[in-house]
């Protein structure tokens, strides 16, 4: 009898545990636990982009002075240096000045952070962009290739000695400097951790932008040009008259596609395709991925400058007005951008800026033009909301005009 009691105990004990627990989980909170929620209803929210025919004239002005280099834009600001050694900056939604303050840029200004960066004889400076006064300057005797770019707090100059380096933007630290064994031969060009640098012998090089090591170079059949750098892909136009696909990762051609001429400018993308107008007076539209054309549009003029996206609307713009539009889905031309009060003669002073409004989804498009006479002249156009005018009326049909009749006798006389 005795062992039968010991072969009871253990499980004696393991139930009084057991019931010890469950007082305990007892006299805890209880956990809440989600209860589904039921879904909210989907919200269907129309994303096109709206196409920029028709049109209206936001504002025009005259600057009254000839413009001295290619604005720079951060934002709703615009920053144009004029004659007289003069930098002012301008409300782009108003069309109004903010400021005006002393400036002799050697080369084109660059903006973006909330500073305007000029390079004059002997020193790169930056400005505020709220009111033009000075946020830092240091001595800078060296000659550019081309004009400094910024991106998300990098400042990346190119010197004329092969020399590129990396400043931070808000106080002009230098941060890194490699020497790239040969000029660039266009604008640098930031995406994601990497610098892309396209050389005057005819190399892309690929940097990281926090230490400026190489990852890798690529040589093409020619110096590149402004390159469209995204998370994946470079694309560049080549002066071997060829449209390059470049992979980022190893700076391998994906694919190529044989052009008439040189290509013009920077290349323009949206979610499907590349854009880009060469030396051929050809816009064209490929697919990103495979390098398909999609369709291609012949120009009535010399492109002077690259595309550009606005809303749903390519526009090309050549030496002189007006400027060309042209449908993004399959290239027929949308019609052509003028200016209130352009002259005839006029010429293009800068190439055309897109402007994005903080609260409207509408499409604007800033125009720089300049005459002899006048100097420089900018208008804003958008979107038109409103539908055009008519502005004559057909006649009724089978309309009877009955002409009036002229007396044969004269009145008598009072």
């Amino acid at each position: 009898m005795p062992c039968g009691f010991g072969a009871t105990r253990p499980f004696v004990s393991v139930l009084a545990v057991a019931l010890a627990l469950a007082a305990f989980v007892r006299a805890q909170p209880p956990t809440p636990r989600p209860h589904p929620q039921p879904k909210p209803a989907s919200v269907n929210v129309d994303r096109t982009r709206p196409p920029l025919m028709p049109i209206e004239t936001v504002w025009t002005l005259s600057f009254n002075n000839a413009l001295t280099a290619a604005p720079a834009y951060d934002g709703t600001q615009g920053f144009f240096s004029i004659e007289g050694d003069r930098l002012v900056a301008y409300d782009l939604l108003a069309g109004t000045q903010q400021w005006l303050v002393s400036a002799q840029p050697l080369m084109d200004p660059v903006a973006g952070g909330g500073l305007v960066f000029v390079l004059e004889s002997d020193t790169l400076k930056a400005l505020r962009a709220a009111d033009g006064a000075v946020a830092w300057e240091l001595p800078f005797a060296d000659k550019l290739a081309v004009h400094p770019v910024w991106d998300n707090g990098w400042l990346v100059v190119a010197l004329a000695t092969g020399e590129a380096r990396a400043y931070r933007a808000t106080d002009g630290q230098l941060i890194w400097s490699r020497d790239l064994k040969s000029a660039a031969h266009a604008l640098p060009a930031l995406a994601a951790d990497r610098v892309y640098v396209p050389t005057a012998d005819g190399r892309i090089i690929a940097l990281r932008v926090e230490s400026g090591e190489p990852i890798w170079e690529r040589r093409l059949g020619g110096a590149g040009n402004d390159i469209l750098a995204l998370d994946e892909r470079l694309y560049v136009g080549s002066q071997d008259n060829f449209f390059y696909c470049v992979m980022t990762e190893d700076g391998r051609v994906d694919w190529r596609w044989r052009t008439g001429g040189d290509v013009i400018g920077r290349p323009v993308a949206d979610d499907r395709y590349v854009y880009f107008v060469a030396l051929d007076n050809v816009l064209r539209a490929m697919n990103l991925s495979s390098g398909g054309q999609q369709w291609m549009r012949p120009l009535p003029m010399r492109p002077a400058s690259g595309p550009i996206i606005v809303g749903a609307t390519i526009v090309v713009a050549g030496q002189a007005p007006p400027l060309r539009a042209f449908n993004m889905k399959d290239g027929i031309q949308a019609g052509v951008l003028t200016g209130a009060g352009i002259a005839a003669n006029a010429e293009a002073a800068a190439p055309a800026h897109v402007v994005e409004h903080p609260l409207r989804r509408v499409p604007m498009l800033l125009m720089l033009f300049k005459d002899i006479a006048k100097g420089a002249s900018g208008t804003l156009i958008a979107h038109s909301l409103e539908p055009p005018l008519i502005d004559k009326l057909a006649p009724l049909p089978n309309l009877v005009q009955i002409a009036p009749v002229t007396p044969t006798t004269p009145p008598p006389r009072p």
